[in-house]
Order: C-alpha cells, then sequence, then structure tokens
C-alpha cells in the first residue's frame, strides 16, 4: 500500500527505486507504467494524465517490463521480442524494414541472437529475462520501466544489463529500474530512490542517499560506507 507519495522521475536519468521487500518499490514503478491505477492522485507523463492518453501513444513513449512476466506457449524467442513493435504497427503496415532493424538491434544487445529460433519456454530463468529485456528495447521507446530486471541472472550478465541500461540513458533515454543489490545501484544510478513502508524516505544522487544513516534506517543493517576505490561511488560493507 503506497499513500500520501509524491516523486519526480528526472528526465534522462538513470533511477534506480531501493529499498526492503513489500516497501511498494513495485508497486511504485507498476503505477508509474500504468499497469495499476491510483485510486487517489494522478501520474503525469510529460505533464499529461498518464491514464488518460491513448493506450498505443503511451506505448510508444513509455516500455514497462513487470516483474516475472509469463511465457506464452510454443513462441520462439525472435517472435516474442518483434511483440515489442505493435505499439509502431498500422493496419496498412504490419511489419517494416524500420521494425526488423529494431528487433535485431535488441537482440543483440541482450546478448540473445543466437537463441532468435529457439522456444522461449526452452530456455532458462536468467535467457528468459534478456528475452523480455530484449522485448522491451524494440518498442523504442523514450522511457523503460524495469522490474528487477536483473533477476535470475548470473553476475556476469548482471552487469551486461546494468551496462546496457547506461548506456540506453547515455543515448537520451529516462530509464528507471528497481534493483535489490545497494552497490549496483550506487555505481551505476544517476538518482536514486529509498523506501520505506510505502513512502519515500530519500531522494538524490547516490552520495546523497546511500548513506550509513539512511541504510540503517531503511534495511536496518549496521554498515560502514566508504568511496569505492574504482569509481568513488558508494560502496556499502556490512558491518561484522
Amino acid at each position: 500500500m503506497i499513500d500520501g507519495l509524491s516523486v519526480d522521475i528526472p528526465s534522462g536519468q538513470l533511477t534506480v527505486i531501493i529499498g526492503p521487500n513489500a516497501c511498494g518499490k513495485s508497486t511504485l514503478l507498476r503505477t508509474l507504467g500504468r499497469l495499476l491505477k491510483p485510486r487517489g492522485g494522478s501520474v503525469l507523463l510529460d505533464g499529461e494524465l498518464l491514464h488518460e492518453l491513448p493506450p498505443r501513444r503511451v506505448a510508444q513513449r513509455l516500455g514497462v517490463l513487470p516483474q516475472s512476466p509469463l511465457v506464452p506457449e510454443g513462441v520462439t524467442v525472435a517472435d516474442l521480442v518483434a511483440r515489442g513493435r505493435q505499439p509502431h504497427q498500422r493496419w496498412w503496415q504490419q511489419w517494416s524494414p524500420a521494425d526488423q532493424e529494431a528487433v535485431q538491434a535488441a537482440l543483440a544487445d541482450a546478448d540473445i541472437t543466437e537463441l532468435a529460433d529457439r522456444p522461449v519456454e526452452a530456455l532458462s530463468g536468467g535467457q528468459r529475462q534478456r528475452v523480455w529485456i530484449a522485448m522491451a528495447l524494440a518498442q523504442q521507446t523514450e522511457a523503460l520501466l524495469l522490474d528487477e530486471p536483473t533477476t535470475f541472472l548470473d553476475v556476469a550478465h548482471q552487469v551486461e544489463v546494468l551496462r546496457l541500461m547506461r548506456r540506453l540513458q547515455q543515448g537520451g533515454r529516462t530509464v528507471v529500474a528497481v534493483l535489490h543489490e545497494l552497490n549496483q545501484a550506487a555505481r551505476y544510478a544517476d538518482h536514486v530512490i529509498a523506501m520505506k513502508h510505502g513512502r519515500i524516505v530519500a531522494s538524490g544522487p547516490p552520495a546523497d542517499v546511500i548513506t550509513a544513516p539512511l541504510i540503517t534506517e531503511v534495511f536496518a543493517l549496521a554498515c560502514t560506507v566508504i568511496p569505492c576505490p574504482l569509481t568513488a561511488t558508494p560502496l556499502v560493507i556490512p558491518n561484522p
């Protein structure tokens, strides 16, 4: 349950939402993505009421990857990724060279080109996750909302996804992701939103949000936060 929450998502930045389990992170992301309708208040997309916009127009501007999406039976990787192009198609033009190019680029960005002809249901959890990410990329929206995009991925592929999110942001997209790993959030985010019990505890640059007092308050974790020796971003070290 989220009550009395107000938040701004900075345009053109990579925003990461952090917080303990069941604090409202996914609820916030789903509300921003129009998967949930708020009982009160409103969600604005570039100053327009999100829930009053036509669905196709929203899908052309806002891509959403929910947590644990259902895998359709009998669908290949390429077919599923191609579904990301549906908001851009019309009855008189069902498929175009631009659609094919977007799908191929999304497959390559997610490092799953070699899986294109495989059934999605036959893939591992980590491979499926990258297929869903590729479908969201193929949508080619201005903003991208990702709910725990590194779930099921090994460390190497987690880093690949995080670097991809950073490249998308550097290319001009607004990216919002829910992450559990604090040091990943600190390293890759431009903007961090910390939540607890359905409210925003803090938001701002990683160095302002990921501090020892705040981590203790939000996660009940005694820790020390030091500058990372490689990036100077906050590095959270649990106390012994």
